[in-house]
């Protein structure tokens, strides 16, 4: 059931956020980072499902990020998509995101912040709350068998696109995740925008189109997220997908913060 039975006005006044996000220290070649207003997203994460950052990478570090697509040595796995008919285009998990030290930076220092976001939620949907830091998380799930990386970067060329689907991957799974632009819309690349879809229950479901600027970052549900309503919080499912893309190349790093089994 998408409503829970336990949850109630009384014991869930408000979606407010209780205590403030983690600071995220200033590091140098990624100061946008330190000057997030975690409050801000939070607020835009429950208000619409989908929070959009500003740019948190420059156009030389996100090419640095695009160059890696052909380096093959970095990846533990390549999906061509129409095989599996997830869509039509190219993925590719990085073995170890310690090799590209621009990933590990980003995928450590979001997740503190990130984790304060998913804590928030956590009595909302009735789940369990996460560490503090990536790595006591990676070590949770490599506990659990789940030793595989998951960052990833996706490239479309025309005509690709994404079906709806989620990113689960085992038993433990951090509730939200972060997808960064690399290219720029309408100059390297056209179509191809974020589409998003919100199962809510009894009433039809929502799609929401997000179009990130380069080095933007999407910030939204693994499977599902917390929404108030008469009777307390109910699970809203979320999928997303990525329209057809016109012309040009798209590409985007996606940080998920679970590993896989």
């Amino acid at each position: 059931m998408n409503q829970f039975t336990p949850a109630a006005d009384t014991l869930f006044p408000s979606a407010a956020p209780v205590g403030r996000a983690p600071h995220v220290p200033v590091t140098d070649g990624l100061p946008a980072l330190s000057a997030l207003d975690w409050g801000q997203l939070y607020a835009q994460l429950n208000e619409e499902g989908v929070a959009l950052t500003p740019p948190l990478l420059s156009r030389t570090q996100c090419q640095e990020i695009i160059d890696t697509f052909d380096e093959p040595g970095l990846f533990r796995s390549t999906v061509v998509m129409q095989r599996y008919q997830f869509g039509r285009g190219t993925y590719k998990y990085y073995a170890d995101p310690a090799t590209v030290p621009l990933i590990q930076t980003l995928r450590s220092l979001l997740y503190p912040p990130m984790a304060w976001m998913a804590n928030q939620w956590a009595p909302q949907l009735g789940e369990r709350t996460f560490p503090p830091s990536l790595e006591e998380l990676l070590a949770e799930c490599a506990d659990n068998g789940q030793h595989r990386s998951t960052p990833l970067i996706l490239q479309y060329g025309p005509g690709d696109y994404a079906c709806l689907h989620q990113d689960i991957y085992g038993d433990i799974v951090f509730p939200l995740q972060i997808a960064i632009m690399l290219n720029q819309p309408g100059e390297d690349f056209t179509g191809g925008e974020n589409v998003f879809v919100e199962q809510r229950p009894r009433f039809q479901s929502r799609a929401m189109v997000v179009k990130p600027r380069l080095g933007q970052g999407m910030i939204f549900p693994v499977r599902h997220r917390p929404v108030h309503g008469r009777n307390g919080f109910r699970r809203h499912p979320m999928r997303h997908g990525t329209n057809a893309v016109e012309t040009g190349r798209r590409t985007t790093l996606g940080l998920i913060f679970h590993n896989a089994r």
